[in-house]
């Protein structure tokens, strides 16, 4: 490990950049997620372990503060990062990684969604090589930004962060005792031995942490097996996105393609009957906008256990989303500046869906 004198200025200088990405894009969402996201991060940095419920006037006092820090941090620029002496790029993850893995560290960082920075440090619990791609997992954080995703795909390595996988999943116990959860998450938290019950909840979203971070890095190496499909033009179209519809279909059509031909045939093959459950806990918004026959037919495989028509859905799915992938790249490719509004109407058309 890095002595403390190391550490911990740059523990600071990653969590100034974190403060300055969400200065700029932290309120861009709605306020009902603006508003779960910011009791979490209260809660992770308040050092406030699950599922333990933060005091409601100081999370308003926090809060109030957080948002005046941002305020200031506006017009500010990202720092670089100091380490063993020198300074390093914030976005040169490889590296910085090079000095930090030896010392039980990870570092990551990439643009996300909407052009959003995303940063962490955290401790590292184990590399893995899978299928020639390195896979970092990650346990307690030491700085992170407000909208932490739970597994990344960043420059041909998977980052998978278990703290942020761990936390998600309480909120979805804390969303079982307001009685809220929809059946595909009841049946996911119920197959790793949770019933409502807060008694066995620690050991139950323990044993669940560990099984879906696995279905997370099985979508990130799809995601990687498609990427080398699709080549680079299909980053730089993300990356010259300004269309947030676009930027939406366009990353939905790409991890439907993902997930029908890598992540749920895996989960099938294996029979994890948990993480299909969980997959469909979270597929909505325009995922299951454009493939509403695989919900229907999730439903009747929950029903009759015949496994046949989901696994026919998938396949077909899997070359659709190829192809449809493929259909927004020429559209891109054609002609750069009406392409983006051609693939943001058909956000709202039907035309892709299946």
């Amino acid at each position: 490990m890095l002595s403390t004198a190391d550490l911990q200025p740059l523990i600071a200088a990653v969590q100034r950049n974190c403060n300055v990405a969400d200065a700029r894009h932290a309120q861009s969402t709605g306020l009902c997620n603006y508003l779960l996201e910011m009791r979490e991060y209260f809660r992770w940095e308040q050092g406030l372990a699950p599922p333990q419920a933060p005091e409601r006037g100081e999370l308003g006092r926090w809060i109030a503060a957080r948002e005046a820090l941002w305020n200031a941090l506006e017009e500010a620029e990202l720092e670089s990062l100091p380490l063993a002496g020198r300074s390093f790029d914030p976005f040169d993850s490889a590296a910085i990684n090079n000095i930090l893995l030896d010392r039980g560290l990870v570092y990551g960082a990439g643009i996300g969604r909407f052009h959003r920075p995303h940063f962490f440090l955290a401790e590292l619990r184990q590399q893995q090589s899978r299928d020639g791609v390195a896979v970092l997992i990650s346990g307690r954080e030491y700085a992170r930004d407000l909208a932490a995703a739970p597994a990344a795909l960043r420059q041909g390595t998977v980052y998978l962060r278990q703290d942020v996988v761990s936390r998600w999943l309480w909120e979805k116990v804390e969303a079982w005792e307001g009685k809220s959860l929809a059946a595909p998450m009841r049946l996911a938290l119920a197959a790793h031995g949770f019933d409502g019950d807060p008694a066995n909840a620690v050991a139950a979203i323990a044993r669940m942490t560990e099984q879906e971070s696995e279905a997370l890095i099985l979508h990130e190496l799809g995601e990687h097996r498609l990427g080398l499909q699709l080549g680079p033009a299909w980053e730089e179209m993300l990356e010259a996105m300004s269309d947030r519809r676009a930027e939406i279909l366009a990353r939905a059509v790409r991890d439907l393609g993902v997930d029908c031909l890598h992540t749920l045939p895996m989960l099938l093959e294996s029979r994890t009957h948990a993480s299909l459950h969980f997959w469909f806990a979270n597929f909505d918004g325009m995922r299951r906008a454009l493939f509403p026959s695989l919900a229907e037919v999730y439903r009747r495989w929950c029903d009759d256990a015949d496994a046949a028509p989901l696994t026919a859905c998938i396949a077909l799915g899997a070359a659709h989303w190829q192809q449809a992938a493929q259909r927004l790249l020429a559209l891109s490719q054609s002609d750069p500046a009406a392409g983006q509004a051609r693939i943001a109407a058909l956000a709202d058309a039907s035309e892709l869906a299946l």
